[in-house]
């Protein structure tokens, strides 16, 4: 199955952050940020974004004379041992301080063997994560999250996934339609979220947006009650502009 890779900012913001962090590892005794400009090529003010993020994410880290090391999570991640479990946290701790900077529960999922998987959320009493009524294996036709996962596939995988699974009405505004799915995922822009209007659950509203690691195929999703609809637009804008620390967790 071959993938159509669209690169979005966060993808550009994870290359540059990549180019970033393996110059602060060629300096193990520290790096000013003006060596790093001179070294990676990328300029003043991207960098100052990036360090900003990198220290927030404990990427990196800067020493009392204001040089730049590896920092925790990047050595953990970097690990062999106990990678798998490091990445699990590091990835919920961003989740849980997505959820709280964009006010609604937040979820990575990836497309694994055919599959849709909602592999981590995050969710809290204010921000209630989505009552999983059908499996979201077979409602990918009604899901921000299957959609945007979709749109990922080339044609022909698309075709495969809708064949195996029915597009069976789950509210009103399920699309039933192949044709009219296709022609939508078809047409969806790689760096706008995928919405979904109450397609899957009368009552709540979502997007997704794609982070699209090496051959994995992922989505970063959230997901509001209907009153707060006023809101999907620009908190998809900012999970859209947030997916890049996601992304550079599982690029590490």
């Amino acid at each position: 199955m071959a993938l159509q890779h669209k690169p979005t900012a966060p993808h550009h913001s994870t290359e540059d952050a990549l180019r970033v962090l393996e110059t602060v590892a060629r300096h193990t005794s520290g790096v000013t940020d003006t060596e790093i400009t001179r070294e990676s090529g990328i300029g003043t003010e991207r960098l100052t974004t990036l360090l900003r993020m990198l220290r927030r994410e404990a990427y990196v880290e800067q020493t009392a004379d204001g040089a730049y090391v590896t920092g925790e999570a990047l050595a953990r991640l970097g690990s062999a041992q106990g990678r798998e479990q490091a990445l699990r946290e590091k990835l919920q701790r961003t989740l849980e301080g997505l959820r709280d900077s964009v006010g609604a529960a937040v979820y990575i999922s990836r497309y694994v063997d055919g599959e849709v998987s909602v592999t981590q959320y995050a969710d809290s009493p204010a921000a209630p994560r989505v009552n999983e009524w059908v499996d979201f294996r077979v409602s990918a036709h009604a899901t921000a999250v299957g959609k945007s996962l979709l749109t990922q596939l080339d044609h022909a995988g698309r075709r495969d996934h809708l064949a195996r699974h029915r597009m069976a009405r789950l509210t009103s505004r399920t699309i039933t339609s192949d044709k009219l799915l296709l022609s939508r995922l078809e047409s969806q822009p790689a760096t706008v979220p995928v919405l979904d209007l109450q397609e899957y659950a009368v009552g709540t509203v979502c997007a997704a947006v794609p982070i699209t690691a090496g051959s994995s195929v992922g989505c970063l999703a959230l997901s509001l009650p209907v009153e707060h609809a006023h809101r999907l637009r620009r908190a998809a804008d900012e999970l859209n502009r947030s997916a890049a620390p996601v992304l550079l967790s599982l690029a590490i």
